[in-house]
């Protein structure tokens, strides 16, 4: 995939350049994402999670080629060149069926991955880490390896017979804790170290050989390590570039290879700029950009509380938070403590279980009609301020426009924005 290939070797010529990939399926998060690109004229990589997307439809509904011509669509809508587009596919493996024998889940795996290559999907993260029910635990390198090179010997062959040639990238390897968020109260990590980094590849490159898949090797163009970074409910580790001295430079060995980092939501513009320095060249992003959606509306919902009547509200909050307690399988055991507590982190928590909760008919409804309230009537600027602060700014200069729809496109790209600057890197003197 050219962009991508591009940025790495940019990179390991020395320009410090990076890519952000954005980890969404909400259609307002993808929105803003293809429009900060194409304003600022650069590639965007999106990516669909197993658990989102997969070939029986996942927590969106959507398959692949679903989620494919869906974010097709939009780019098109939006004037954005599908030349400028690319589509990963994030943790496929056996993951989502690890209740099933290691065989069963490993055929579903298989279909998965050939679900994905057949839409079009371009960069491909192989993580096969996660014990299935007969498995022993933890898995071995070797075990990990070999059903990669399964998947990703699958996925050569599709990518050959439907499009007659394969131009597929690999990640490999995969992050800890668990993928999106810890779910427990975190306090420190543990960051990968350059002989557990090394032994992967290893295990990998001998797995792949054994396949008759060496050829590949210089397609694998990053793999997953724990750089330190990850959040909780309600705290964030931040990166301590001290602590991964030796990882960083391990990585310079190999002259087609950076490192992927995921869960650096929430870390600060300088942490992320820091990361990509230290050859944490993709860095993941989800949760923070929906939780930045779900700041705008509690904000936006509040500003109608101000302007109407009760009756005439939309109730987003009320909606909300009555869906989830009815529906509570996507936050219940991810929550803990008194009921207050639980509460608060079905509002707030910045793992953002509320992201599930979004295509609820009942709540799109009530987002509908608080958009519908709010651009009826110029919002007052005194409010804006109070509860938007920084897009206040914006509208004040003339640079943003003050309705509904505008506000949460900015809020999130304000996110965005950080990412970007951190991946830009420095000129290339070699260009």
């Amino acid at each position: 995939m050219k962009h991508l290939t591009k940025m790495v070797e940019q990179h390991k010529r020395g320009k410090a350049n990076g890519i952000y990939a954005v980890c969404s399926a909400h259609p307002i998060v993808l929105e803003a994402a293809i429009r900060y690109a194409h304003a600022n004229h650069t590639p965007l990589l999106i990516e669909a999670t197993s658990n989102q997307v997969d070939q029986f439809g996942g927590y969106t509904g959507m398959t692949p080629a679903d989620f494919r011509s869906f974010v097709c669509g939009l780019a098109d809508s939006l004037d954005f060149s599908q030349d400028m587009l690319i589509l990963g596919g994030d943790h496929l493996g056996p993951n989502r069926w690890q209740n099933l024998p290691a065989e069963q889940a490993m055929a579903n795996a298989d279909d998965l991955i050939k679900s994905y290559v057949a839409a079009g999907f371009k960069k491909i993260h192989l993580d096969c880490s996660m014990s299935c029910a007969n498995d022993p635990v933890p898995l071995t390198d070797e075990i990990v390896a070999e059903r990669a090179a399964r998947l990703a010997k699958v996925a050569e062959e599709t990518c050959m017979a439907h499009f007659g040639k394969s131009d597929l990238v690999y990640v490999i390897g995969t992050e800890v804790p668990v993928p999106g968020g810890a779910h427990e109260a975190l306090t420190e990590l543990v960051v990968t170290t350059p002989d557990a980094a090394r032994a992967t590849l290893q295990a990998h490159y001998h797995a792949f050989e054994k396949r008759g898949l060496e050829g590949i090797w210089p397609r694998i163009i990053a793999l997953v390590v724990q750089p330190g970074v990850e959040f909780d409910h309600t705290h964030i580790i931040d990166y301590q570039p001290q602590k991964a001295v030796a990882l960083s430079k391990m990585v310079e060995d190999y002259d087609t290879l950076v490192f992927e980092a995921h869960s650096t939501d929430y870390q600060t513009p300088l942490s992320l700029r820091q990361l990509v320095i230290d050859h944490f060249a993709i860095l993941k992003v989800g949760p923070a950009l929906t939780f930045a959606l779900r700041e705008a509306l509690f904000s936006l919902a509040a500003i109608e509380e101000e302007l109407l009547p009760a009756k005439a509200c939309s109730g987003l909050r009320h909606v909300l938070e009555s869906v989830m307690l009815d529906r509570p399988e996507y936050w219940q055991s991810h929550y803990h403590g008194d009921g207050n507590a639980r509460r608060l982190a079905r509002g707030y928590s910045y793992s953002d279980r509320v992201r599930y909760y979004w295509p609820d008919s009942q709540i799109d409804e009530a987002f509908e009609r608080l958009v519908r309230n709010l651009a009826d009537e110029p919002i007052p600027l005194p409010l804006i301020s109070q509860y938007l602060p920084l897009q206040y700014v914006k509208v004040r200069e003339g640079d943003l426009s003050a309705t509904p729809r505008e506000l949460i496109i900015n809020h999130i790209q304000d996110i965005l924005q950080q990412y970007h600057c951190a991946c830009l890197g420095a000129p290339d003197r070699n260009a």
